[in-house]
């Protein structure tokens, strides 16, 4: 790979002025995409890919950004509209996985190629998996600046640490930089995208968070600027001791009756290996929360989630509404389990509704980090296989709710992969897909759904 600053790189760049982008223009252009099916291209159609038919980073005009040292990452922070106009691109691993082929999936490129291809918008890439984190507050801030931040899949399990093998991104780095992205949507900030075992980091992420929170507010003494009549620390610690109380005894439970975790300590209570290895094109359904006779689910999360869903709209449930027979591409043989979601979107509303009153004694504590923690997190939909339903939480979108505005923001996460074609190729490893091809594609349109609806807010 070549980097960003190297002389290779240098040299196929190209003028300016040919790949100056609007910022204002990439909302614009996203919206023509999905308009319809059928218009034409607002450009004039032309290869991305270059005279040997390759596209690849570090190599090709639309790829050229990588940041893979700490220097590459100095001299990004040098021009900060490089950034600004451009989505910030995270690989945990080189690829995504292996297809049928035999042929590794580097993802990242795609994600790139639509952006490009839809929008005329650049992209950067973090390859983290190599480069690993450098200056974690300062690359999260960086990248909370660009227009979205995406992070793709990888072939490593999230219950697994030994298989996280390499040197520089070992699984603690991930585990910290996705933490730092759930507390970082800020108004004006860059929506997240977390694509499998992104979508599966966050899901272990929340529950990790929220123990962080539950821990932190029951070792507390005092909040020495808690002068009302009313105890903000005393109603604070009431929430956290049901939180505990029911994360420690919430039980997750597979469709065939097995006990694969107890409690919100055990390692798979996040994400488990799946009933069945999802590859190749599948069918989103509406979410649906699961009967409370037919669950071991506490009435309150379930009846949390549906009031939270009738309140919010999560995009990707909307499109349901709309569209039929949306096929995605899965790639996966592990999921984030249900029964956690459902725990840590109720979780989340607790704590949210219990701050809320003594919300300005908590923003002048050494608690106020919890400000930033989100309102929120719904399943928006599951996939289906053999006529049932395989995997119950297969996208999310995690709400942020601020305390002055009510002004909701998101952030999704996606087992799926919207960024590949139903060949589930690399996208220089088959025929170059035209504009009109991408249009047709449910996954593409879904990414660019996310991304146009993220973007502005």
């Amino acid at each position: 790979m070549v980097s960003l600053f190297s002389e290779k790189a240098i040299r196929v760049l190209p003028k300016a002025k040919e790949f100056q982008v609007n910022p204002v223009s990439i909302p614009i252009l996203l919206g023509k995409f999905l308009a319809d099916r059928t218009s034409k291209s607002p450009f004039r159609e032309q290869s991305l890919f270059t005279e040997d038919k390759k596209f690849e980073w570090g190599d090709n005009p639309s790829l050229k950004k990588v940041i893979q040292s700490q220097e590459d990452f100095g001299l990004l922070l040098q021009i900060p509209q490089e950034l600004r106009n451009a989505i910030s691109i995270i690989e945990p691993w080189e690829h995504v996985g292996i297809d049928a082929r035999g042929e590794e999936v580097r993802a990242s490129k795609n994600v790139a190629f639509m952006a490009k291809k839809v929008a005329n918008c650049g992209s950067v890439l973090f390859p983290i998996w190599n480069s690993g984190l450098m200056d974690l507050d300062r690359l999260t801030a960086a990248m909370t600046a660009s227009i979205a931040i995406i992070l793709e899949g990888g072939n490593a399990s999230v219950h697994d640490a030994s298989q996280w093998t390499h040197p520089a991104c070992p699984r603690e780095i991930m585990f910290a930089l996705i933490e730092q992205l759930i507390l970082s949507r800020f108004p004006g900030s860059a929506p997240v995208i977390m694509i499998c075992v992104s979508h599966q980091l966050a899901g272990e992420c929340h529950i990790r968070l929220l123990r962080r929170a539950v821990e932190e507010i029951l070792s507390t003494e005092k909040l020495e600027n808690d002068f009302l009549e009313r105890d903000c620390l005393a109603e604070l610690k009431a929430v956290c001791e049901k939180i505990k109380s029911v994360g420690e005894n919430l039980k997750i439970v597979k469709r065939d009756g097995r006990v694969i975790a107890n409690g919100w300590n055990d390692r798979f209570f996040a994400v488990s290996v799946n009933e069945d290895i999802e590859i190749g094109s599948r069918h989103l359904l509406p979410y649906k929360t699961p009967h409370p006779l037919q669950t071991t689910v506490p009435i309150e999360l379930i009846n949390a989630h549906e009031v939270m869903a009738d309140e919010l709209e999560g995009v990707i449930d909307k499109m349901l509404q709309y569209e039929n027979n949306i096929a995605i591409s899965m790639f996966h043989s592990e999921e984030v389990n249900e029964e956690a979601i459902l725990f840590a979107n109720w979780a989340y509303m607790l704590l949210h509704n219990a701050i809320v009153p003594h919300r300005e004694i908590v923003a002048t504590s050494h608690l106020s980090w919890l400000l930033q923690l989100p309102y929120a997190v719904e399943i928006l939909a599951s996939t289906e296989a053999y006529g049932e339903v395989l995997t119950e939480c297969s996208c999310t979108c995690i709400n942020y709710k601020d305390f002055e505005t009510r002004v909701i923001r998101r952030s999704f996460t996606c087992q799926f992969h919207p960024e590949l074609l139903d060949d589930l190729r690399e996208i220089d490893k088959r025929s170059e897909p035209s504009y009109s091809e991408l249009k047709q594609s449910d996954g593409i349109r879904l990414l660019a759904r996310l991304l146009y609806e993220g973007m502005q807010e």
